[in-house]
């Protein structure tokens, strides 16, 4: 497999020993692999990747929701 990209979202270098939950096969790995379109992370732990979906569904609606009362819905 490819290692793709070594940089995270934001431009910064990938972390060689945190995790990474690929999104198109929905495996955990320990530092950057396969391409960053792929990728979210990194997470400080193996656990905290495997929830990578429903923690990024969890913030998604939190700021939904944010935004719903500062337009006093």
């Amino acid at each position: 497999m490819s290692t793709g990209s070594r940089f995270t979202d934001d431009g910064e270098p990938a972390a060689e020993d945190q995790y990474y939950f690929d999104t198109r096969t929905g495996e955990v790995h320990r530092g950057p692999s396969g391409s960053w379109s792929h990728r979210m992370g990194p997470y400080p732990t193996r656990e905290a990747a495997q929830k990578a979906l429903e923690t990024a569904r969890e913030r998604s609606d939190a700021w939904d929701e944010e935004d719903r009362r500062e337009r006093g819905e």
